[in-house]
């Protein structure tokens, strides 16, 4: 990994904006992420919560601005950056034959991990009786605690969640607040775009109504 993509770093975003097919979603748009923070995304549907996460994931690449981590534009190795991340979308990425437990192995030898690490992840999200069971007979909400499983089984510093709450009960929504909570607390980072109210401390928040806004007035003054 880059001397300048250290895990301590802050990542930054400055004047990001994204277009998808002939639309421009949001323009403008800056924020910094230091080593703690939370940053949640809010506003109507459509109005570039997911772009921003995927930018973020570089999944996208921004119509223009730049994200910087320690100072240093991504882009100069995106392979690095990503080994700091984990992105966590819509869909579980499951594959039904395979069990939760064999499921979390394999992401945990794609992060580098030789020691076990299921265990851990099955347990802190209450996973345990469903461990060995194919991933085709869990129901939504377990889907989804598993694939938030994947990032207590193979650690990264930084978590871009997309509706993490959808289709997990009071117990798991508690659950995952712990896990963020324990996460910043170590220097983890988290952004998390939601329609949920979430009790995050001291969390940033984005409104992307806001840069939609000014995506209009720059396509109005370029007329």
């Amino acid at each position: 990994m880059p001397r300048s993509f250290a895990k301590d770093a802050e990542l930054v975003a400055e004047g990001l904006a994204c277009r998808r097919g002939e639309r421009l979603v949001f323009a403008g748009l800056g924020c910094r992420l230091p080593s703690g923070g939370a940053l949640v995304l809010t506003g109507s549907n459509g109005c570039g919560k997911s772009s921003l996460l995927r930018l973020f994931a570089t999944l996208l690449s921004p119509a223009s601005g730049e994200l910087l981590w320690g100072g240093v534009p991504v882009a100069r190795d995106a392979a690095g950056y990503r080994a700091l991340l984990h992105y966590v979308g819509h869909l579980d990425a499951l594959k039904p034959a395979l069990t939760p437990r064999e499921t979390l192995d394999f992401w945990a030898s794609l992060r580098g991990r030789s020691e076990p690490a299921a265990d851990a992840a099955l347990a802190a999200f209450g996973l345990g009786g469903v461990a060995d069971r194919p991933c085709g007979w869990l129901s939504a909400g377990q889907r989804r605690r598993l694939a938030l499983a994947r990032l207590i089984a193979a650690p990264a510093p930084v978590w871009l969640l997309d509706e993490p709450t959808a289709a997990l009960d009071s117990d798991g929504e508690a659950r995952l607040l712990t896990l963020i909570a324990e996460h910043r607390a170590a220097g983890g980072r988290v952004v998390l775009a939601t329609h949920q109210p979430l009790a995050l401390s001291e969390a940033a928040v984005i409104m992307l109504d806001d840069f939609a806004a000014s995506a209009e007035a720059a396509i109005a003054a370029s007329w």
